[in-house]
């Protein structure tokens, strides 16, 4: 077994051919996620009510007779097919979304991120090469820019599952053949391309890849890649948390109303509220990013303090923002917020006292009633806002739509908007996760951009273009 770090693996990537003729296979689970999407399907159909008790006795024996030897690959789909039998395929589609927004979504690697970019960026053919179905499958897919899926599929005629496999299933023998066939469809070359993987099921594969890659593999695959020399890499962010990673997160939120009790002191001694308030932002985000594992990779850090006061706009992909925001801009400075935060314990207040503008986003009309605060901050206080366009968190990394209210305060108050892209604060914290991981967090800051000449005319067009801005950082496409 060839032990390889992360770094590794990525320059083994840099230093092979460039091209679509080589192709990355990716295997799903415990590859690019962690933990099994089978678990989370199941788990949902029977949390939902769409699996009766007699289908899951049905099913569960199946899958203990698979993993005790006594059933093979076949036999287990043939058993999921029957259970499926006369059902409609989009409740299992739709049954896929729900399960990706609540359990996968925040079990993507970011090292299987990296490795996605990676073979981006030497323009390889990416594929995920899976026993699972494309239920399972395809949302994670669509997240990660992969066009590319074999699998296991069900037969379907007219709508509904016919309680059939369709053979060969991907698996084994059958994932060698699906890596075969790709190659010889896109006239790729198999014995120059890589192959990820966990398990020993996949050996058929691994064996007549050029460049076949252990991640996270079970003992028996450890021990065989051992005696093949296949290089491996335990990725770091995936597992259990551990007792620290839990005890310094909730140090990051409990060091919030710390810190403003800490400096509030300095505002009875200089009668300024908000020097007392800059100083416990800095104390904070300092703090919380330490607790939290926090380094900072920062483009464009000049144009934080070349316009101010101005509006921040940020891409929303992680409750950690809160403390990624606050370490950028540091003083001087308030934000926008949904009604909902107002309510949190411990944060609801902190962010109340720091002057928050918390917005009813059920009623059009509070809003812009409630954003009058905003543009008395920036044109009287000279205070700079930050908030996030989008309104919400996204999934994963895919910029969603913008909202206008950024632009119609910009615009009001005659300051320039300064975009702050960040590239992977869901690798720190994803959505639906509560325990943040040690990440190197990304941003690059655009130049700031003028809005004394925008009118509610041509609002539209600046918010796309903007918002394209965006996208061109962040390296995606316009999916919406």
């Amino acid at each position: 077994m060839a032990n390889r770090t992360f770094d590794q693996f990525i320059d083994d990537i840099h230093d092979a051919e460039q091209g679509p003729h080589i192709v990355a296979f990716f295997d799903f689970d415990k590859t690019l996620i962690a933990g099994y999407s089978a678990t989370s399907f199941l788990s949902e159909q029977v949390k939902s009510g769409a699996m009766s008790p007699r289908d899951l006795r049905y099913q569960v024996g199946a899958i203990t007779k698979f993993s005790t030897g006594r059933l093979n690959f076949s036999g287990l789909m043939a058993a999921t097919a029957n259970v499926m039998r006369g059902q409609a395929e989009f409740v299992f589609e739709e049954l896929g979304e729900r399960v990706y927004r609540k359990r996968i979504a925040g079990a993507i690697y970011p090292e299987a991120r990296a490795l996605l970019d990676a073979h981006r960026s030497m323009g390889h053919t990416i594929a995920i090469v899976s026993s699972a179905t494309k239920y399972q499958i395809e949302p994670a897919a669509r997240e990660l820019d992969i066009e590319y899926i074999l699998c296991t599929d069900l037969e379907v005629e007219d709508g509904v599952f016919t309680g059939e496999v369709i053979s060969p299933t991907c698996f084994g023998e059958g994932k060698r053949t699906a890596g075969e066939d790709f190659c010889e469809e896109f006239e790729a070359d198999l014995e120059d391309s890589f192959f990820y993987t966990d398990s020993e099921d996949d050996l058929p594969l691994l064996e007549v890849v050029g460049h076949p890659r252990v991640v996270n593999p079970s003992k028996k695959l450890t021990a065989i890649s051992r005696n093949r020399s296949y290089p491996v890499c335990n990725f770091k962010s995936g597992g259990r948390p551990t007792l620290s990673q839990i005890a310094r997160t909730g140090a990051i939120y409990a060091m919030l109303p710390t810190s403003m009790a800490l400096t509030a002191p300095l505002w009875a001694a200089s009668g300024n509220k908000r020097t007392a308030l800059n100083a416990s932002m800095s104390i904070w985000t300092d703090f919380a990013s330490a607790f939290a594992g926090l380094t900072y990779d920062i483009e464009g850090e000049e144009h934080l303090w070349s316009h101010r006061p101005a509006v921040f706009i940020f891409n929303h992909q992680s409750s950690i923002d809160t403390v990624v925001i606050g370490k950028l801009l540091r003083q001087d400075f308030t934000g926008i917020g949904k009604q909902e935060i107002k309510k949190f314990p411990i944060v609801g207040p902190a962010l109340t006292y720091a002057g928050v503008v918390f917005i009813d986003r059920s009623s059009s009309a509070k809003a812009i009633e409630q954003i009058k605060p905003v543009i008395t901050a920036l044109t009287e206080e000279n205070l700079s806002v930050c908030l996030a366009p989008e309104g919400t968190r996204s999934r994963g990394k895919k910029l969603g739509a913008f909202k206008k209210g950024a632009f119609h305060i910009a615009m009001q108050a005659g300051v320039p908007i300064v975009p702050v892209v960040i590239h992977n604060s869901s690798d720190a914290l994803p959505k639906g996760q509560h325990i943040a991981k040690p990440t190197q967090i990304k941003v690059t800051v655009l130049k700031p951009i003028k809005t004394k000449r925008w009118t509610i005319k041509t609002l539209n067009k600046h918010v796309d273009d903007v918002r394209q801005k965006f996208l061109d950082t962040l390296g995606q496409s316009d999916t919406l």
